[in-house]
């Protein structure tokens, strides 16, 4: 309660005049609510944590951010989001200047195990934000993939999952609805359904693929439909990337392009903000992406495809082995997060990462539907849409718990050389064989 000027004087008087009264009479007076704790730190100098990322979008920060700061005002985050591609160049020119940030987003596998030296394992971290069986609290699939690539008898968390994830393929609802066509479940249906759109003038699988993480995706459930769990193998040196199936996915990826189901000129097109342009001004039919993409509906003044999530579906990679495709998923985890050995207070650092992990924070962040939580128990507040909520619960109820392999390699060497594979390849400039032989030369035993 705030006391006005002219009653703190009449207190005041009373006080000095009569000073038998002087415990009553002030404690009478209006008094303003003892000072919180919150407002004592708010006070003091406040913290600042940085956090660099390319994920959550800019958007999706500053609402985690608002959130946290709101409960935690000792503390300042400072945010720079940009886009994957840059955000690597970003995190090796930091390394290499030795000003790292306090706080970067991770995923498993190479890129962690490329800044393993950086950062500070975790366990301690988790064991004051959740308690001693604290991996109770994540779904298994993000346990097992944040140690993803550790060297033999490493059993340190050097960062942990704040959004799990599925990688697939999605579908415009009107257009397909216009087409009368159902999503393709074999490669020759995906032949016939893009001669049909590219006739139209609609790209049959839109593809940002000059980035190379997309193209990475695409071969990755191209190799899981034609020899699931083989390529985690070679990376362990119990099979080789020159074998027969990896060719052979090889194979498939650049099918995709003589074939004109992905379009041309993809090579030159970025996945954030070129073909997600394209895809919301509903000129792709089909495209490969994650559960990610549901946060397209949340975004500020979103197209008409985005509102309430309508225009858009997702299915599994359709099969190219006659066989079937598989019904699981890859996926685990899009995002982790690690705190580097630089930051300057690791307490107030760990404050901040398990707050965008389960927190008011992390719920601002599932709230936009920037992929999946990490953590059980959490939900979007509100759907716009009874479509949205189908999606959300296909995505967190059937597919996340058939998640038995992961979409990110262990090795950054062998991840970058098969992403060069890959756009070499479909640029006509390797064969397939070449192409693998390149990822080969690349590996090396594990440590």
């Amino acid at each position: 309660m705030r006391v006005s000027r002219n009653r703190f004087v009449v207190v005041f008087v009373a006080c000095g005049l009569i000073l038998s009264l002087i415990l009553s009479a002030c404690a009478g007076a209006p008094m303003a609510p003892a000072t919180t704790a919150g407002e004592a730190e708010a006070g003091a100098a406040q913290t600042v944590v940085t956090f660099r990322s390319w994920s959550p979008i800019q958007e999706t920060t500053a609402k985690m951010i608002a959130a946290f700061e709101a409960a935690n005002p000792d503390i300042k985050i400072e945010p720079n989001i940009t886009n994957y591609p840059e955000y690597l160049i970003d995190l090796k020119t930091k390394a290499a200047s030795g000003d790292m940030p306090d706080i970067i987003g991770l995923e498993p596998g190479a890129l962690t195990q490329e800044y393993r030296d950086f950062l500070m394992p975790l366990q301690d971290c988790a064991v004051k934000s959740w308690g001693e069986n604290w991996q109770d609290a994540f779904y298994p699939i993000g346990i097992d993939q944040a140690r993803l690539g550790n060297p033999a008898g490493d059993e340190n968390f050097y960062g942990l999952p704040m959004l799990d994830q599925t990688i697939n393929l999605w579908y415009t609802v009107p257009i397909f609805e216009q087409a009368g066509v159902e999503p393709p479940e074999t490669y020759d249906e995906m032949l016939s359904l893009a001669q049909m759109f590219n006739e139209q003038g609609i790209a049959p699988l839109m593809v940002g693929a000059g980035d190379g993480w997309l193209r990475r995706d695409i071969y990755m459930q191209l190799i899981h439909n034609i020899a699931p769990g083989l390529i985690y193998k070679a990376e362990v040196g119990e099979a080789s990337f020159t074998d027969p199936e990896f060719v052979e996915a090889m194979t498939w990826w650049k099918r995709l392009f003589d074939d004109q189901i992905i379009q041309p000129g993809a090579l030159g097109l970025s996945a954030y903000p070129d073909s997600m342009e394209l895809i919301e001004s509903g000129q792709a039919a089909m495209f490969p992406m994650g559960a990610w993409w549901q946060q397209q509906a949340t975004r500020p003044n979103p197209p008409e495809l985005s509102q309430g999530f309508q225009g858009y579906a997702p299915f599994l990679f359709p099969d190219v082995t006659g066989a079937g495709r598989p019904e699981d998923p890859l996926g685990g985890i899009d995002v982790m997060l690690g705190v580097t050995k630089s930051a300057k207070d690791p307490d107030a650092a760990c404050r901040v990462l398990a707050d965008f992990i389960s927190g008011d924070a992390a719920q601002e962040l599932i709230n936009t539907f920037n992929d999946l939580p990490a953590v059980r128990g959490m939900e979007p507040a509100a759907f716009e849409t009874d479509h949205q909520r189908e999606v959300w619960r296909l995505l967190t109820e059937d597919w996340m718990p058939k998640v038995q392999y992961a979409r990110q390699l262990r090795d950054p060497n062998v991840k970058q050389a098969l992403e060069d594979a890959l756009a070499a390849v479909a640029a006509g400039e390797m064969t397939p064989e070449q192409g693998m032989q390149l990822v080969q030369d690349a590996w090396t035993p594990p440590q």
